[in-house]
């Protein structure tokens, strides 16, 4: 058995995570594509070392920010884990919101090591290559003049189509798809009370991984990272900067939901954030008669 635990942020998966690990002798994968970095703790909700309780916890803080890690490597590393665990007779539990890799992880997909391909763009302009990454997701930070960084952006988009689009199959037998959610008022305000917490901490941490990584991909793209250093760069008011975040976190839930729902079979639960144990044994009950 492998288990899935999706859905958008602050609805309650790593909690959940837990709980199953040792209800089911399982060990955690992360499956969220900025929680690999090294640094990046409270912007992107990372599991704390006592939140993990013992569990074992694989694919977390394996890279610096200033180090690449792109969608071949993680499929190749976490059907490397998923092996690992299972000949343990231990359960595999992947956790977290990037929908794409948790496809590209389960599903008979052969991507190859990604290379860059400027050739294939001669004819296109550095604005029209601007205009299909904004078509795709306009809360990218991307510098039209960078034609490099561009190209590599419209690669990886190209990528991600294909795989989305494609007919795929399930490499693994007896996996259960589980996500986690709730009212989309009530996860907007969940999202703004979860920020507000962690504002000051997330501030500092940015502030001291933008000086150490000045060129990082990862902190010039991820949600909560690029919108404060577009306020440490005075390209905008830190009001700004905070409102900013807010609204591409609400934007990426909405499209994580797309993903979701379109790709990948989910039984969704609601979460109840006033008594989460029901939440819990509701997964449960489920999970023993699936």
């Amino acid at each position: 058995m492998i288990i899935v635990i999706t859905g958008p942020t602050a609805v309650g998966k790593t909690k959940l995570s837990i709980e199953l690990a040792k209800i089911y002798n399982g060990e955690i994968i992360n499956a969220d594509s900025t929680q690999v970095y090294r640094g990046l703790n409270i912007g992107t909700a990372k599991v704390t070392p006592s939140e993990k309780e013992g569990i074992p916890h694989h694919l977390l803080d394996i890279k610096e920010p200033n180090e690449d890690y792109n969608l071949f490597e993680y499929q190749k590393d976490c059907r490397a884990c998923i092996a690992n665990i299972k000949a343990k007779n231990k359960i595999p539990i992947l956790v977290g919101g990037t929908g794409l890799y948790i496809k590209a992880a389960l599903y008979n997909y052969n991507l190859s090591e990604e290379t860059q391909k400027d050739n294939e763009y001669l004819e296109l302009s550095n604005e029209d290559i601007y205009k299909q990454i904004m078509a795709y997701d306009n809360t990218l930070n991307v510098d039209k003049h960078n034609r490099r960084r561009l190209v590599r952006y419209l690669n990886k988009i190209a990528k991600e189509t294909l795989i989305s689009q494609a007919p795929l199959k399930l490499l693994y037998d007896d996996v259960i798809f589980i996500g986690l959610t709730t009212a989309t008022e009530n996860l907007y305000t969940k999202i703004n009370e979860r920020f507000d917490k962690m504002l000051i901490g997330l501030v500092d941490e940015v502030k001291l991984l933008y000086q150490q990584y000045p060129g990082s991909r990862v902190l010039h793209s991820a949600i909560g990272y690029k919108e404060l250093i577009s306020f440490f760069d005075n390209q905008s008011t830190f009001t700004e900067s905070i409102n900013q975040i807010k609204q591409n976190t609400r934007n990426y839930a909405k499209r994580q939901y797309t993903f979701f729902n379109n790709q990948l079979p989910i039984k969704w639960f609601n979460t109840n954030y006033d008594d989460f144990q029901k939440t819990i044994n509701e997964v449960i009950d489920y999970i023993e008669k699936d």
